[in-house]
């Protein structure tokens, strides 16, 4: 759940998965076979999936007994007259007119064609959603909980600020500290290198560090580039690169130092950078009215730091999958409907254990994509107010067809009873209902730019 990678020593435990970005890792498994973590994993979202309650469609169960009632009905008003000495064809005409005028293909009918429509203009928005029971169920959401890497942020370090020191050319120290790295496949050496756009210098001699850094030798003069602690070894260390150092450090970033044989060149912050669309899907949602929440593995600076960029309300940070599942099953049995976003492993277990679950569709990992209701295409958490919005429109349109419907069949009820009706009328009647609520439900296929 880190955004950087993390130094590990003699006596740390790892996780199964974790990825060892240099030299040679040796470890002891203590974790027997069905207890690891990815078993766990498994286990939580089978376990989650399972005790969620089937949707029922409220039209579906109204049918089933509205369509055997108004037989029955239709029934006795043709039938029950006679007994008290009245004519049989007029009562017969009336029951007639009674079945068709009663015939639920309006109600059906304006069910799935709206649904469908939905989802189409979901889909027309970059947003895959499982069904029309996850479509209906956004209007409910009072809650999103949002992963931090690679849903918040890229998920991948970038030089957020590069101070040079003691007169220094920010352009030398650029280019030295990207020579230097220029070997080294670790992530935050990448960012370095990608710092930088002009051309590289010739090092000498060059020599890893390990848990420190690198050193190498330019024209003659030995330079290092690595962390804090090397520079304090090396003896070069100053209350200027303490006061340079120190914002960064609350800041929640990484630092890497510069430096020649007698003082600090300069200082790159480095950091995973929040996407350009996070901030504003943040703001979307609280205009929506929902509360926003982050579950990260990450440590608390970094997790505070994105946090407050973002405008997050209540930010949780060193969370391992159970503890990001716990969290949504809380919530939940405090009457919060819970819509969890997220795109690794991880987070499968709370994906589906939320109300929603969300995963990002371009960098998600397939178990995430698998798990969630709704896939976000190109990784645009701005689709998710998107979202919420068009299913609130859905259930608006739901509601008004399913309304419209019962009011033209009581209406002509009473006007069959009485005897005004005609059967060409209840005929026009029927179909004319039917073809509204089908135009009506056609309406959300018009429907873009949901969250403006």
């Amino acid at each position: 759940g880190e955004s950087i990678p993390v130094d590990k020593v003699v006596g740390d435990q790892l996780f199964a998965g974790t990825i060892n970005e240099q030299g040679v890792l040796e470890f002891t498994v203590t974790g027997k076979r069905g207890n690891t973590t990815l078993d766990r994993i498994i286990k939580t979202v089978q376990e989650a999936q399972g005790s969620r309650a089937p949707t029922q469609r409220f039209i579906y169960s109204f049918a089933r007994y509205y369509t055997p009632a108004v037989v029955v009905i239709a029934l006795l008003v043709a039938v029950t007259p006679t007994l008290f000495g009245q004519p049989f064809l007029p009562w017969l005409y009336k029951a007639l007119v009674l079945l068709v005028i009663a015939c639920p293909c309006a109600l059906v009918i304006s069910t799935p064609v709206t649904v469908v429509s939905g989802l189409a203009a979901a889909a027309k928005l970059g947003i895959l959603i499982k069904g029309g029971a996850h479509l209906e169920s956004g209007r409910k959401l009072t809650l999103i909980a949002l992963d931090k890497t690679g849903t918040l942020t890229h998920g991948e370090p970038k030089v957020t600020k590069v101070v040079a020191l003691h007169d220094h050319h920010e352009d030398l120290v650029k280019q030295l500290a990207a020579s230097l790295d220029s070997t080294s496949a670790h992530p935050i050496a990448k960012a370095i290198i990608a710092s930088w756009s002009g051309s590289l210098i010739k090092i000498d001699n060059f020599e890893s560090l390990t848990g420190r850094g690198v050193t190498g030798i330019f024209e003659g003069n030995v330079f290092y580039l690595g962390n804090h602690r090397l520079i304090e070894e090396k003896g070069i260390c100053c209350d200027h690169v303490h006061d340079a150092i120190e914002p960064i450090e609350k800041a929640g970033q990484s630092l890497v130092l510069l430096a020649n044989a007698k003082e600090v060149m300069g200082v790159f912050a480095v950091s995973d950078t929040v996407r350009n669309d996070s901030t504003e899907a943040v703001r979307r949602l609280h205009d929506l009215g929902l509360k926003v929440v982050m579950l990260t593995g990450d440590n608390q600076a970094t997790a505070q730091s994105i946090g407050r960029q973002v405008g997050i309300d209540v930010i949780k940070f060193e969370m391992l999958p159970e503890h990001k599942l716990e969290v949504v099953r809380q919530a939940e049995a405090s009457g919060e409907h819970v819509g969890m976003v997220g795109d690794g492993v991880n987070d499968a277990p709370a994906l589906a254990a939320s109300t929603v679950g969300f995963a990002m569709g371009a960098a998600g990992t397939d178990t995430a994509i698998e798990t969630a209701d709704v896939a976000l295409m190109d990784d645009d958490l701005r689709k998710l107010p998107e979202y919420i919005v068009l299913s609130r429109k859905t259930s608006t349109i739901l509601k008004q067809n399913i309304t419209f419907a019962l009011m033209v069949k009581f209406a002509f009820f009473a006007l069959a009873l009485s005897g005004t009706a005609t059967l060409w009328m209840a005929v026009f009647a029927d179909l004319g209902a039917s073809l509204i609520v089908v135009a009506n439900g056609l309406r959300l296929r018009r429907l873009s730019n949901l969250a403006d």
